[in-house]
């Protein structure tokens, strides 16, 4: 069996939606998202091995979650730590806008303590959910310590936190050097306009550093990739176009998790893609992450 690890943050989320006559949902949310649709695509010979740490009070319910996972590697847990486990209220204002709100303290990786984990993984998926899950120097020696294939969602390191704990954007200080540690990198259309005005020119630079493919996410209209020397770029469009009404919580981490586990499969990029994109939007109807995997695969949840 090969071993995928998997760093993220597990969020419990309450998302109070556009009609506030609504009451608010509260589930699962952030690594989770990603968790659901590694188990709805990877193949039978991938095991997911979990590298997430989470809160004392959240841990039990965390693990009846994880406990769910098909290609869950045996005995294999969620990392509790004595803090309180990261939550986020996310209010949303329009279909793809909304205002996060984080309180929580689930400390970040050094690579003291990850590198250890790392030893018979065959790849690694990181999601930066809440942005904290490593600094820079823990990236770059994990680039050099671990040589194997590396997929890595940047969303939340573009995010600062005001002290009462509402996410902003902020341009990623040091955005070459976080490139230059992952062998494909995951951004959001906003995030890549905070790198600059030039796509190409922002593309050419991730790709000088050493990663081989900058996935830009675009919402409704599906994804875009540059990669190659020459660059080829081309945008990937949905074949199931999500409807308006649904919830886009975690699209992209769908979307990012499903290109991964195909990737992994052999798949070319532009496959990868498709598939990703068909992914991200059934995510949107469906709310949460509990029963989400069988959402994927089309099939009907016992939640």
């Amino acid at each position: 069996m090969k071993r995928l690890g998997v760093v993220g943050s597990m969020v419990w989320d309450t998302i109070y939606g556009r009609d506030p006559a609504q009451p608010a949902v509260e589930e699962w949310g952030g690594i989770s998202y990603s968790l659901a649709a590694l188990d709805a695509t990877l193949g039978d010979e991938w095991q997911i091995v979990p590298l997430i740490k989470v809160g004392h009070d959240l841990a039990p319910r965390a693990n009846a979650f994880l406990k769910t996972l098909r290609h869950l590697a045996p005995e294999t847990r969620f990392i509790e730590v004595p803090v309180p486990n990261n939550r986020v209220t996310l209010r949303y204002y329009q279909v793809a806008r909304r205002c996060e709100q984080m309180s929580g303290g689930v400390p970040p990786w050094t690579w003291a303590e990850l590198g250890p984990h790392l030893t018979d993984l065959d790849a690694l998926y990181i999601n930066f959910i809440s942005g904290y899950e490593m600094n820079l120097e823990t990236a770059q020696l994990l680039r050099r310590g671990f040589p194997r294939f590396v997929y890595a969602d940047l969303h939340s390191l573009f995010m600062g936190k005001e002290p009462d704990g509402t996410r902003v954007p902020r341009p990623l200080p040091d955005a070459p050097a976080w490139f230059g540690c992952f062998d494909t990198v995951q951004l959001n259309e906003d995030e890549m306009q905070q790198l600059g005005p030039d796509p190409l020119a922002i593309a050419a630079g991730a790709l000088a550093r050493g990663c081989r493919a900058l996935l830009v996410t675009l919402g409704a209209r599906g994804a875009a990739y540059f990669t190659g020397s020459p660059i080829r770029t081309a945008r990937i469009a949905p074949d199931e176009p999500a409807g308006p009404d649904g919830d886009p919580t975690g699209c992209g981490d769908v979307l990012g998790a499903s290109v991964a586990a195909s990737l992994l499969a052999g798949t070319t990029l532009e496959a990868a893609l498709q598939v990703g994109t068909r992914m991200g939007a059934r995510n949107v109807t469906h709310r949460g992450a509990t029963g989400l995997r069988d959402h994927l695969l089309g099939k009907l949840s016992a939640v």
